[in-house]
């Protein structure tokens, strides 16, 4: 049985050990860019909601509304269509709560005509002993509590998101991810959310707060951020042990 459990524990170390031991020495892969949404946005623009002749006036013409003309709308607006990302976040938060409460109560209870009972037992005690309260309850409870909650967060990023898909009601769904690899440490950033096409700038620019449903990611992986996480039997261990 011994020999048995110590198998177990060679051959879970071995596999655990796979994970960090592939990429020793190596820096970490960037995600494939050929499998996602965005990819596939670009790949398959939306079908033209009706047919169009054009004609060389209008691609000649600094009047038209062509994306390419001096006056043309550059703005994202449909699938495949990519777009800047302004997050700016710069919040500040702080609470504190306080609360005490006191309570006592006592309460006596004297029955000297119980069949003469009282009487009877204080004539058996000894000289200046009674059973005079018969009955005495009494309770004294306290609580007090105090909290408070600190936080100062600051993120100021720019990232590239593209059109994934446009919803019946002309909002945009949007999804951007951006890597950047320095020596051996990789730092991501997704972005994803819903936009709608007025709130998005001349400069085809939407802040991360006109954004609805926004998910920002910004970490990393690599040998520093493999360093600052505690190994996986420690966190075994911290979920395993009741004290």
């Amino acid at each position: 049985m011994r020999i048995f459990s110590t198998a177990i524990l060679l051959v879970a170390l071995a596999v655990s050990g796979c994970g960090r031991t592939d990429h020793m020495g190596k820096a970490p892969s960037f995600t494939p860019t050929t499998n996602n949404q965005e990819h596939y946005a670009m790949m398959n623009p939306p079908l033209p909601q009706q047919a169009s002749v054009s004609r060389r006036s209008d691609t000649a013409s600094l009047w038209s509304g062509n994306k390419a003309s001096l006056l043309g709308d550059r703005r994202a607006a449909s699938r495949g269509d990519i777009l800047t990302v302004v997050i700016e976040v710069d919040e500040k938060a702080q609470i504190k709560n306080e609360s005490e409460r006191n309570r006592s109560g006592s309460d006596s209870l004297s029955i000297p005509a119980l069949a003469g009972l009282p009487q009877r037992i204080n004539s058996r005690l000894p000289d200046g002993a009674t059973t005079d309260p018969l009955v005495d309850l009494s309770s004294d409870s306290k609580s007090s509590g105090d909290g408070s909650v600190k936080r100062s967060e600051k993120l100021t990023l720019r990232v590239a998101a593209t059109v994934v898909d446009v919803l019946p009601n002309g909002v945009l769904a949007i999804e951007g991810s951006q890597e950047l690899r320095v020596n051996f440490e990789l730092r991501e950033l997704l972005v994803s959310g819903f936009a709608r096409s007025e709130d998005i700038s001349r400069q085809n620019e939407i802040t991360f707060d006109k954004i609805a449903s926004a998910r920002v990611s910004y970490g990393g992986r690599g040998q520093i951020t493999d360093v600052q996480q505690p190994r996986w039997g420690q966190q075994v261990m911290d979920a395993v042990l009741p004290y």
